[in-house]
């Protein structure tokens, strides 16, 4: 079984995209049954995250978090000016993984897996 991309579209300069249904269909699509699945970005800009997904404030409120604890006016060095970014994207992480058992995902209740945008928006694999 090969890797599977997925393609994300954010709207957003900083964005939590629910991507559990994508993924749950890449599972389905490569006829994976029981096991693990990783998901990783490639991006510097970009992580992963599980958490609930039933409440979008629970994002917001992660995000305002972040906003706070990584303030974009600091003496900053990356040139490009986008280095709260990349301390954001690296707090969270550039992977997860989940079980999988009887072709599911094999996550809580409230849990879905978040692609976290944090220098968008963009178009995203």
């Amino acid at each position: 079984m090969g890797p599977v991309t997925i393609d994300i579209k954010t709207s957003a300069h900083e964005q939590f995209v629910d991507i559990t249904e994508q993924v749950q269909d890449a599972i389905a699509q490569i006829g994976a049954v029981d096991g693990l699945c990783t998901i990783f970005s490639p991006h510097t800009t970009a992580g992963l995250t599980i958490n609930e997904h039933a409440d979008p404030a629970v994002a917001h409120d992660i995000i305002s978090f972040l906003h706070d604890a990584v303030p974009a006016h600091r003496p900053w060095t990356h040139a490009e000016g986008n280095s709260p970014a990349h301390v954001k994207a690296s707090l969270l992480g550039s992977s997860v993984t989940v079980i999988v058992e009887q072709g599911k995902l094999r996550l809580g209740t409230w849990q879905g897996i978040f692609f976290c945008e944090f220098d968008g928006p963009r178009s995203r694999r």
